[in-house]
């Protein structure tokens, strides 16, 4: 990965600094295309998109559209309807290709998360008596750590003896690649799989995918990431860092509605391989023998050939709305917009450190901003559930995660400089009331 110094040393903090960045962005006018919640009679400092993103304007009329097709069609608009329902998701390939940087023939949306997390599971672990650990991080998000406990129950390994946590070093909050990257090389001749939570989702840690999956391919491993947090939040290069397989939701950065479809990726040499095992469906074999119904499982030899059951219309059509906008906007510019907004709020806070020789907030977010998105997890030191609830009450909607962390995420479609820096005024307000 690109290495990037630390926090802009130009940040000024005022108001009129703050709305000076947003003149500038480029991206300002997309604020316009979602709406915004109000809380307490005015629109919210919404910085939840790193659980479930706004919804873009146009989603009623996308999901209308089908719905109507439905009425006017029936059955018949599986060929018929404006978007034909039979090909429904390959109109998502290219606007994921640009967002995973993906090749065509390695994206495909469909089911949920941990559904696709299992599908890949099912191909990407095969251990033997000699190779069958996996090596993940520590704490990962319990629908990830439920599925490897699960996959490695169903090959009969124990837990505690077939997967291997790498967790931050005492008195520490983030990852250390060499960490990372020494486990690997002593577990070399026993391991299966290496998976990791691209950006973790408590502390916003963004691991170095490329060297993490250079480091797996070359113990014989594969290499594969839940991408929950890093899709539509970083810039990614799927393809080009020889990642074997991920997988993701679409609810959160692309904001595609509660429990919206989600999607795979995997590498063409694996998606080309049609005798590698998996779970088949009837949506996996070739559309264009899909209805001659013969016996034996024959797959598209593509991601698509890892799909079960038909498309998800209505789903769909609000993934489609959102993806329209990134297409539109360009995953470049919203990962770079994504970073400064979060160095914007990184030097705030640090500045109310030190109003008080009592200190408030630890950042456990990583500053480097190669090593994070546009998420930033604050420790709270002291009054961290006062602070919290004070801020609902001043229209901020945020996220506790127990026992003391605020997460806050401003993205780049939606959020402003200017949300940021009320943000920084209130919780600074509360502390020097204190």
């Amino acid at each position: 990965m690109e290495q990037h110094t630390g926090l802009p040393l130009q940040f000024k903090n005022t108001l009129e600094y703050a709305k000076y960045l947003d003149e500038k962005d480029h991206l300002k006018s997309f604020r316009d295309q979602f709406y915004i919640p109000l809380l307490h009679g005015k629109d919210a400092i919404y910085f939840t998109g790193n659980s479930l993103g706004l919804q873009p304007k146009t989603t009623q009329d996308y999901v209308l559209n089908e719905l109507e097709d439905w009425a006017n069609y029936g059955v018949e608009g599986h060929l018929n309807a404006r978007n034909p329902w039979m090909y429904y998701h390959e109109m998502f390939t290219e606007p994921l290709t640009k967002i995973t940087g993906a090749l065509p023939t390695e994206v495909v949306a469909m089911n949920q998360l941990t559904v696709n997390l299992h599908l890949l599971l099912v191909s990407f672990y095969r251990p033997s008596k000699q190779r069958y650990k996996i090596i993940c991080e520590a704490k990962a998000f319990p629908s990830d750590q439920y599925a490897l406990e699960s996959q490695v129950n169903l090959h009969g390994f124990k837990y505690e003896d077939a997967v291997i946590e790498i967790g931050p070093e005492p008195g520490e909050h983030n990852v250390k690649l060499k960490n990372i990257l020494a486990a690997i090389d002593t577990h070399k001749d026993e391991l299966a799989l290496v998976i990791f939570g691209a950006v973790n989702y408590y502390n916003g840690q963004l691991y170095d995918m490329e060297a993490i999956t250079k480091a797996a391919h070359a113990a014989g491993a594969y290499a594969g990431f839940d991408l929950a947090h890093a899709v539509g939040n970083i810039e990614l290069k799927l393809h080009e860092w020889d990642v074997d397989f991920a997988c993701w939701c679409s609810y959160k950065y692309l904001n595609s509605g509660p429990g919206g479809v989600a999607g795979v990726y995997i590498h063409e040499q694996h998606a080309q391989n049609t005798s590698m095992p998996r779970l088949a469906g009837w949506w996996g074999y070739p559309d264009e023998t899909r209805f001659e119904m013969k016996k034996g499982f024959t797959p598209t030899p593509t991601a698509e050939g890892w799909q079960l059951s038909n498309a998800p219309i209505l789903s769909m059509a609000a993934h489609k709305a959102s993806l329209d906008i990134f297409d539109e906007a360009g995953m470049q510019h919203i990962a770079k917009k994504g970073k400064d907004l979060s160095s914007y709020l990184l030097y705030l806070l640090n500045d109310i450190n030190s109003l008080s020789p009592e200190k408030y907030i630890e950042i456990i977010t990583p500053s480097n901003e190669n090593e994070r998105g546009c998420q930033v997890s604050m420790l709270m030191l002291k009054d961290g559930k006062k602070i919290f609830e004070t801020l609902k009450k001043e229209s901020v909607i945020a996220d506790w995660r127990e026992p003391n962390v605020i997460r806050v995420a401003p993205v780049a479609l939606y959020n402003r400089f200017e949300e940021v820096f009320r943000f920084y005024e209130i919780i600074r307000s509360i502390i020097t009331a204190s």
